[in-house]
């Protein structure tokens, strides 16, 4: 922030809302970053998943003497999308900002986010720069991307940093450290709550660009990520459940009819070769359980789907344009932005 900038604290833009669920020594230096941004005009949420571990206690003397923090514990695990929904349906601010209890920000990574704002007017959603934690020249992810036959992946992730494309348009923001407008979000009706965690940012951004909103990926806002440090790693069975039922659901309920029809029996494919991939690093057992739970919630997703189609403004050739169709660019996990 420049000298002859000024930002009022006292009428914030933004709400930042920090889902936290056994975080342990993380969450405090999230708030110790978030409380040193030099973008000060904003308050801060910490919604508690009824954590065990003493991280909330822990952290709150970091922003013991600071008015922009509150605190909401939740006496159950409520899950992440339902907890960020809980917290945006409190707020006022213009922008609602989503970071994770283990993404550090660096100081300026509400300012970058912000001042995307100013040069993309007609952008609802904007991601950040995640760089691992343990090697920051290391990418934890530069946006999310979809790969048609169903799969989203976190785009560059295990790249070097090097690799991080210029400012451009992604599929998804990734929720660890993501910026959205408050008003689009909630016409959504915010993330999808029965995902409980996992793809539910991609499942709502889908949501949204088929609404006719885009996404940028913004380089220069950057947090340091641990990554799924509170639910025992990407590749733990949590992870992998969640991860194989969410990814059908996200499919059924957004891909439009005619992209859902053509795609369908690759999408099939796909789950087949994941099971088989599962078997062989013995996951079979999660990621069967979340393709059999999918299909028994299949008359949900069809129901919700109908309703998320009709909303739908952008062309057939728009939504095709922002998938990725070269399966060797999934392979990748490719950080490329979409133009």
């Amino acid at each position: 922030m420049t000298a002859d900038q000024t930002i009022d604290a006292a009428d914030p833009a933004v709400t930042v809302v920090i889902v936290n669920f056994n975080a342990g020594p993380h969450l405090t230096a999230v708030l110790t970053g978030l409380r040193n941004q030099s973008y000060p005009a904003f308050r801060a949420i910490i919604v508690d998943n009824a954590s065990s571990d003493g991280s909330i206690a822990a952290a709150r003397p970091a922003v013991r003497d600071d008015a922009r923090f509150d605190f909401i514990e939740s006496r159950s695990n409520i899950g992440f999308a339902a907890a960020n929904n809980l917290a945006a349906n409190g707020t006022d601010t213009p922008w609602l900002a989503l970071l994770n209890p283990d993404a550090v920000p660096t100081t300026d990574w509400l300012e970058q986010l912000m001042a995307a704002t100013d040069r993309h007017p007609d952008a609802v959603m904007f991601g950040s720069t995640q760089l691992n934690m343990a090697n920051p020249e290391i990418l934890d992810g530069a946006g999310d991307r979809y790969f048609a036959a169903g799969i989203p992946w976190r785009g560059g992730y295990g790249w070097p940093r090097t690799a991080l494309p210029p400012e451009g348009e992604v599929f998804s923001p990734c929720a660890a450290a993501a910026l959205y407008r408050t008003d689009i979000f909630r016409a959504a009706s915010g993330f999808e709550e029965s995902f409980f965690c996992y793809i539910e940012d991609v499942d709502l951004a889908f949501r949204l660009r088929l609404r006719g909103h885009r996404c940028i990926q913004v380089p220069a806002a950057i947090v340091h990520h641990a990554g799924s440090a509170t639910s025992g790693g990407a590749n733990s069975a949590f992870a992998r459940y969640h991860g194989t039922r969410n990814m059908i659901w996200c499919f059924v309920r957004n891909m439009p009819a005619p992209l859902f029809y053509p795609l369908l029996p690759f999408h099939i494919g796909t789950l087949l070769v994941l099971w088989l991939r599962a078997c062989w690093s013995g996951m079979n057992q999660p990621v069967g359980r979340g393709i059999i739970d999918a299909v028994r919630g299949l008359a949900v997703a069809l129901a919700q789907r109908s309703r998320i189609q009709t909303a739908r403004k952008a062309s057939t050739a728009q939504i095709a344009g922002w998938l990725t169709w070269n399966p060797a660019i999934y392979l990748r996990r490719s950080p490329a932005s979409l133009r």
